[in-house]
């Protein structure tokens, strides 16, 4: 199942409960519609103000920016690691795609969100964003660098398929109850 994109105050009740390492991995996704796997495999060398990253999963390459502040947390967390996202268990190594995904489901389990999240669903909040600032699905495009205008549309359109899917499974479910009420109402009639 694919992830979703949530609505900003879900966001912002996922980003306060995940612990802060996953916290900021998912910061740098939202400043830079990075994937998780291109974000963890950040080295603190790498990051500057505006900096060039080669995605893993496409092999193009794409100048992103973070602010200072967020910048200066990363290095700081980081420690000696030479990785921005070290593994708690093995500096030498950056921190998992599993370890910050099973962090999100946590967070999504604890807030009952009826949304299926995962860290992809940052990069469809990002998306969603730009497309509120510039109106122009060729720029949203050019920043997933997204080959399909199809899928940059799915992904900078994601709020408005959000609530229309959160709007269907609402009336489903009234829907659901109004049924086992009338069904409870004719077990109690006697013919």
């Amino acid at each position: 199942m694919k992830t979703e994109y949530m609505l900003e105050k879900q966001l912002k009740l996922v980003l306060l409960s995940l612990t802060s390492d996953n916290r900021r991995v998912c910061q740098v996704m939202l400043h830079t519609g990075l994937r998780v796997g291109d974000v963890l495999a950040l080295r603190k060398d790498q990051l500057a103000r505006q900096f060039a990253v080669t995605e893993q999963k496409t092999g193009k390459r794409r100048r992103v920016g973070l602010p200072d502040w967020l910048r200066a947390e990363i290095v700081q967390a980081a420690g000696p690691s030479e990785w921005a996202f070290p593994s708690p268990r093995n500096p030498a190594q950056h921190r998992t795609r599993q370890a910050v995904w099973k962090d999100i489901k946590r967070a999504q389990r604890a807030f009952r969100l009826p949304l299926n999240l995962g860290p992809h669903s940052m990069r469809k909040y990002y998306a969603v964003d730009l497309m509120d600032k510039y109106g122009d699905l060729e720029r949203v495009q050019r920043a997933l660098a997204h080959e399909n205008a199809a899928t940059t549309a799915l992904y900078a359109l994601a709020d408005r398929i959000t609530e229309t899917n959160l709007h269907h499974r609402s009336t489903r479910a009234a829907k659901a109850r109004e049924k086992r009420a009338v069904d409870k109402g004719r077990g109690d009639v006697v013919n």
